[in-house]
């Protein structure tokens, strides 16, 4: 790429990728036509399907959200009568986590995370295709979460039994940060003022459990946890998320908390020789976690794209440059790699196009 390129050249770049080699693996080699679903992953070689041993219903609702941003309609269609047909449970409702390799149920439980991703992949789909059977799961999914999955003050369980018993878990901060991905998404598509009042319910009890304090970061388990960790890529996905909130997340105090946690992973999340996002760090900024998974990139290339000081947004072209020569190569991407630059996960799974498009989407020129 040529030095002197603007950033929404460079974003073009990143997007031409995007259409001319990820999508097209998912149309193709990537999907088992026969099931109507996504392999869970594919070699590097961005051919050969993995041997399939599973399939869940989460990658099943991103790629479907993949699609539908992308404008493939049909395909978008193909995925969301697959959810449907292969995913929902008629005796307990809600929808399984997994089938098996056939299509039939595997691992029934009930997991939030999942159906954040059903909401969120329908009302992408409902709102550019018009198809009212979407947007009428996004509220049926929604009122399912509210009143199957809730934990007590304002919180929700991460997980259930097939039949939406409890199993003793606690909440995570992941499920809880993907449903309130999915119920923007679900407030823009549909208009209905009832997912303002869910989300201002939701923000709050997020700030009180998971905000670590000295930093602003939200923690990946409840604050006051053994073993706690803070991941600098959620912390870049949070600040996305409460910047597009505007001002329904306003009384949680979650805004003033993730500006500060985007300056924390900012100066101590990244990697200053190559750029890369860290993993993890502990609770008092230490790299607990050197990996550099290619979803955490993607993620501070969007909170960059959005962030209102120029000198922080001054950062994307080169980062932007960065990313595209360590992550993305002709035949697709690379799923993770050492501080050092080895490769630690060589297959592409089904999931990551999520993490692509949304960054991608963000991005100046978009």
């Amino acid at each position: 790429m040529n030095a002197t390129a603007t950033t929404p050249e460079l974003a073009a770049a990143l997007r031409d990728h995007f259409a001319r080699v990820i999508l097209p693996i998912w149309r193709g080699p990537g999907f088992n036509a026969a099931l109507g679903l996504p392999y869970e992953a594919v070699g590097a070689d961005g051919r050969t399907p993995l041997p399939a041993a599973r399939y869940r219903a989460m990658a099943c609702a991103r790629q479907m959200f993949v699609f539908a941003l992308a404008g493939e309609m049909q395909h978008a269609r193909r995925l969301f009568e697959s959810l449907n047909r292969l995913f929902r449970d008629s005796t307990h409702g809600g929808w399984f986590y997994s089938v098996d390799a056939h299509g039939l149920p595997l691992d029934t439980t009930k997991d939030l995370y999942t159906h954040a991703f059903v909401v969120f992949a329908c009302a992408e789909y409902g709102a550019r295709s018009g198809d009212g059977d979407a947007l009428r799961i996004v509220h049926e999914a929604s009122s399912l979460i509210e009143d199957r999955f809730a934990a007590g003050q304002g919180l929700l369980h991460a997980a259930l039994a097939a039949d939406f018993s409890t199993t003793g878990g606690m909440p995570l901060q992941n499920p809880l940060m993907h449903l309130t991905e999915a119920w923007l998404a679900a407030r823009a598509a549909t208009g209905d003022a009832a997912f303002d009042t869910a989300l201002a319910k939701l923000g709050t009890a997020i700030a009180r459990t998971f905000v670590h304090e000295p930093t602003g970061c939200i923690a990946e388990l409840p604050v006051g946890s053994a073993d706690n960790r803070l991941e600098p890529g959620h912390q870049f996905e949070w600040f996305w998320l409460v910047q597009q909130a505007g001002d329904v997340l306003a009384g949680s105090g979650l805004r003033d908390a993730l500006a500060r946690a985007f300056m924390f992973a900012h100066e101590r999340g990244i990697d200053a020789a190559t750029g890369g996002v860290h993993a993890a760090l502990d609770e008092a900024g230490d790299v607990k976690d050197s990996t550099q998974r290619i979803w955490a990139q993607t993620e501070y290339l969007r909170a960059l794209a959005v962030h209102n000081d120029a000198a922080v947004r001054a950062v994307l072209p080169q980062q932007i440059e960065r990313f595209r020569t360590r992550f993305l190569n002709a035949q697709g991407w690379v799923e993770s790699k050492t501080q050092t630059g080895e490769v630690s996960r060589e297959d592409m799974p089904s999931t990551t196009p999520y993490h692509l498009a949304t960054a991608y989407a963000a991005l100046p020129g978009a």
